[in-house]
């Protein structure tokens, strides 16, 4: 077994990217930290570190390494938060995984009504696509994820948002498209075209094109709709995208017009079955079922 002290070493001599920087760092002598490298890779039955590298380098195998030790680390520091916390006084982290959503608005308000609540409770946001955020969960590197989807939900518990998603095409301001009331997938057939990049929303947009999906001309595809508004504005197509997810967007460079026929998606507030919570995590999601019942 491998001692979190030992993953603790590994991590500051690979940012360091020298035995001497990490040895002053983590205040040992330099030969002691790299005795203990050299325990850890007979230990790993592998090689570390190319020693002869000025800096010094990962192997492959060290990269590796250092990417697990680190979600190693982080979930290691994250159990001693929770468990120093006390019951009558809600401390802690809670990690959201959010997409760029309608509901992400939904979701900001809950957090801001908990946090008068319990002000102790620190939030970590996470921004990504549904299947990134899904991963993170997967590894219990998140806690609660906002997920758009379609996605595969027989793991999670889960709260449905109030909000559906409308997707809109999303051009540049001065496109003669951008007058229009909406857009059809014929309109967009002849026009270079972003794309969502999961595999699953694709199949969703694909259906909406129907037929004219074969004649798609597809210039980008993009995880995140802020990236497709920087492309969008330097000419590279129009983007397919959730409108919640540029609320904020000064539309004098790009304009969202909506589909036609009508396309929305749902989003899901989930979480893991079976997996223990923390005080903070609980109460969470106990007041946001609380303010649920109370709309409903």
């Amino acid at each position: 077994m491998i001692e979190t002290r030992l993953l603790n070493y590994f991590v500051t001599v690979a940012n360091e990217k020298s035995f001497t920087g990490a040895a002053n760092v983590l205040h040992v002598t330099q030969p002691t930290l790299s005795r203990q490298m050299m325990y850890l890779e007979d230990i790993l039955g592998t090689k570390l570190f190319e020693r002869d590298s000025r800096p010094l380098r990962l192997t492959d195998d060290g990269l590796l390494l250092k990417r697990r030790a680190e979600e190693i680390l982080a979930m290691v520091e994250r159990v001693e938060e929770e468990l120093s916390s006390a019951e009558e006084q809600v401390e802690g982290v809670v990690s959201i995984g959010c997409g760029e959503l309608a509901s992400a608005k939904i979701l900001a308000d809950w957090i801001a009504g908990f946090k008068r609540e319990c002000p102790r409770v620190v939030f970590e946001i996470h921004t990504a696509d549904a299947d990134q955020i899904k991963q993170r969960m997967d590894n219990g590197l998140t806690d609660i994820g906002l997920l758009l989807e379609p996605i595969d939900m027989e793991l999670f518990e889960y709260i449905r948002m109030p909000e559906s998603e409308r997707w809109v095409a999303m051009m540049p301001s001065k496109a003669p498209l951008a007058k229009s009331e909406y857009v059809t997938a014929e309109a967009l057939a002849d026009i270079p075209v972003i794309l969502p990049s999961r595999k699953k929303v694709l199949g969703e947009v694909a259906n909406w094109f129907g037929p004219y999906y074969s004649k798609l001309e597809i210039s980008c595809t993009c995880n995140l709709s802020t990236n497709a508004a920087l492309l969008v504005q330097a000419g590279a197509g129009y983007a397919l995208t959730i409108e919640g997810s540029m609320p904020f967007m000064d539309q004098k460079d790009v304009k969202m017009v909506p589909l036609y026929p009508n396309l929305r998606s749902t989003s899901e507030l989930a979480w893991r079955r079976g997996i223990a919570m923390s005080t903070a995590e609980r109460r969470f999601i106990q007041y946001i079922k609380y303010v649920r019942n109370m709309e409903n």
